[in-house]
């Protein structure tokens, strides 16, 4: 798995590992099952605190995208339930982004353009 911290960014590097799973997991990269490494083992990849991972999969795990156990380590869920909604964080989220291109002047047709074109990567 390769994953790319931001060190200059403002979003916190547990989000960004967070969001660089959900993100594998939605394009396929990580499948259902498959093993994540190990909380130490990541650490070192990107050079980082293994605490900073720990708050990473402690997140992914409280959102049910990965499951954990002492004996197997994490694992990204074999299924995930299709409420087709999202969360309240998700939808405040989304809430900005729609902002931030009404402002900048996006049309709605050029933010579903937009959305099409990520949503179909």
């Amino acid at each position: 798995m390769i994953l790319s911290i931001n060190e200059m960014s403002e979003i916190p590097i547990y989000q960004q590992l967070r969001n660089q799973i959900v993100l594998g997991i939605s394009d396929g990269r990580l499948s259902p099952g498959e093993q994540l490494p190990t909380v130490r083992a990541l650490a070192e990849e990107i050079g980082i605190n293994s605490m900073t991972v720990n708050k990473a999969y402690a997140l992914l795990k409280q959102e049910g995208y990965i499951y954990a156990d002492r004996r197997n380590g994490a694992r990204v869920r074999l299924e995930f339930p299709q409420s087709k909604q999202l969360s309240e964080k998700s939808r405040e989220l989304l809430q900005q982004i729609v902002s931030e291109a009404k402002v900048c002047g996006m049309t709605k047709e050029d933010f579903f353009t937009e959305c099409e074109k990520i949503f179909g990567e």
